[in-house]
């Protein structure tokens, strides 16, 4: 048991962003079903629309509990959300273009039936990875000894 308790301790950060991780795609699946759905608007919108609340609902849980980003000044939030959102932009970019690029290579094989997935898995694990070292490395950064910038993760 108290070997579990030591992993856990370790590897917290990655668990809780993987956890976040799943209940920001289901933000986003379920926002787009209530948009398309619901409120009958375009599938173009909704998607927009849902990648918008899945990206606010990732920053906050990923600020607050994923990398403990305790300060809430307006300059280190600002800092912090505008990071957080250019990088989340680069990597949707990365995403865009990636999948359609490596069938395009031929990279294209089926999982589950799907065409393409193959490509659409490989780019979905490198932006994951990227997301998190983005926001671990440059956005929610621990504080520097020097006394230099905000955070965070004590």
């Amino acid at each position: 048991m108290e070997k579990i308790r030591e992993l856990l301790k370790k590897y917290r950060e990655i668990i809780v962003y993987i956890i976040f991780g799943v209940l920001t795609t289901f933000v986003n699946w379920a926002v787009y079903t209530l948009f398309v759905e619901v409120f009958g608007v375009s599938i173009g919108v909704s998607n927009a629309v849902a990648w918008t609340a899945g990206v606010l609902f990732a920053f906050i849980t990923n600020k607050i509990w994923v990398f403990r980003s305790k300060s809430f000044e307006i300059k280190t939030l600002a800092r912090e959300f505008v990071s957080f959102v250019g990088a989340r932009a680069f990597t949707g970019v990365l995403e865009i273009v990636g999948v359609p690029l490596l069938v395009k290579l031929g990279l294209d094989a089926e999982i589950l039936g799907i065409d393409g997935m193959a490509a659409k898995l490989i780019v979905s694990v490198a932006v994951v990875i990227l997301n998190y070292v983005f926001s671990k490395l440059f956005i929610f950064r621990k504080e520097k000894e020097n006394g230099g910038e905000e955070n965070n993760n004590s």
